[in-house]
């Protein structure tokens, strides 16, 4: 395996570190032409990519993986396509750095303006999906920041040779390759030391389920933002259409349910229960529901859900129902059971949509529209690395943005505080 002459994670940070500085500092059109050429170079090694990624399948497919879990690990040439894609859709994108967000000038003459600058070293640490290796590196590379990768054992080939082409393509037009450094060592140790690199990490990003945020809560001394877990409601309201409703259900649970903005939970006023309840779940052929006494009083099919239903992130074709009485009580079963992701409203109701709004705590509140457009793309960031239910510094998609942090420059002529 390629672990067997790692350099230590420690060194590993020092050299991120290094390259941080330069890529800080680089040009757009220097950091766009990386971009292409790592694209170039992603497909001039198909053969060597595919060739790791069989070996990383058939060792999944072998310790008996489920058919999800191989499915996102596996890579085809139609993927990497979508991959070096991907690339040169960032490398399109309005560059953040030296943004002027706001400037004043203060009585005393003393100019101040706020400018977008990078965070340095971005650490992202994820599972199976070999594509966010790429993915994760053009989003720092375009932000001005370097990326310090450390996937999963089950990706590991896949990953190496991903690496190899794009650090090749960096190098290329002369930034260092250290611009992206994987870390290929993946034991438990490791990962424990890597959420450590005080001296070398900035920002850490895990993109995992729930037993790597775990970890990372455990182990981490570096600052983090969470990507995590996505319980999304979609409550139809008294006063919903009700055909609309059932669209937007049907398809914020079905149309792709192993994502995190994918609903997990149904939320029915009592006013309406009665007439939407046997219709959604007629057209929600193929999920299991599970509910609370006063949905199965409406529908047999329904079975029963225990406590943790409710706060369940399925990522499958199953879904928790509850009828409640009011509008307050709906805000009260989403905040008890959401995970602060993205929370969903049908109604024609204005007032109601508004307090749903404003007293619903998630990153993102939608209203009649499917859960399914919390994205970076579908929100016109063009690409994201993640969606974090934090509230500092990031919330919501994780765009280009939301890859720098803010410095204040002071211009003066001379000024002295008295």
């Amino acid at each position: 395996m390629p672990t067997a002459a790692s350099p230590p994670v420690a060194e590993l940070g020092r050299r991120v570190k290094q390259a941080s500085r330069v890529l800080a500092t680089a040009s757009t059109a220097v950091k766009d032409a990386a971009l292409a050429a790592a694209a170039d170079r992603l497909l001039g090694e198909t053969d060597a990519v595919l060739t790791a990624n069989a070996d990383d399948v058939a060792r999944a497919a072998a310790a008996g993986v489920g058919a999800t879990v191989v499915d996102r690990l596996r890579l085809s040439p139609g993927r990497l396509e979508a991959m070096a894609g991907g690339l040169r859709q960032v490398a399109a994108l309005r560059d953040p750095v030296g943004e002027v967000v706001e400037g004043w000038t203060r009585p005393n003459g003393l100019r101040i303006t706020k400018v977008r600058v990078p965070l340095g070293v971005v650490a992202i640490i994820y599972e199976n999906r070999p594509n966010v290796t790429s993915d994760a590196f053009g989003l720092c590379l375009k932000s001005g920041n370097a990326a310090f990768l450390r996937g999963s054992s089950a990706a590991l080939a896949s990953n190496v040779a991903i690496a190899a082409a794009l650090r090749g393509g960096v190098e290329k037009v002369g930034l260092p390759a250290d611009a992206l450094v994987l870390v290929e060592d993946t034991s438990h140790e490791t990962a424990a030391e890597f959420m450590g690199l005080r001296d070398s990490i900035d920002c850490l990003i895990p993109r995992g389920g729930p037993s790597l945020i775990a970890s990372v809560r455990q182990h981490a001394r570096v600052p983090y933002v969470i990507d995590g877990d996505g319980n999304c409601h979609v409550y139809v309201d008294a006063r919903a259409d009700l055909d609309q409703a059932l669209d937007i259900v049907v398809n914020a649970k079905t149309q792709r349910p192993s994502v995190c903005n994918a609903a997990e939970s149904l939320v029915v006023h009592e006013d309406v229960a009665e007439r939407f309840l046997p219709r959604v779940v007629a057209a929600l052929d193929g999920v299991e529901l599970v509910g609370d006494e006063r949905s199965r009083a409406l529908v047999g099919s329904i079975g029963a859900a225990t406590e943790a239903d409710f706060a369940r992130e399925f990522l499958a074709m199953k879904m928790s129902v509850a009828v409640v009485g009011s509008l307050d009580e709906a805000i009260d079963h989403v905040n008890r059971y959401g995970s602060g992701h993205t929370e969903a409203i049908c109604t024609t109701d204005l007032a109601a949509a508004t307090r749903f709004s404003r007293e619903v705590d998630a990153a993102a509140v939608i209203v009649n529209a499917s859960t399914r457009f919390t994205d970076g793309e579908e929100f016109g960031f063009g690409a994201e690395i993640g969606i974090s239910t934090q509230k500092l510094h990031a919330r919501g998609p994780m765009g280009l943005r939301e890859l720098t942090t803010l410095k204040y420059v002071v211009t003066g002529d001379g000024q002295i505080r008295g």
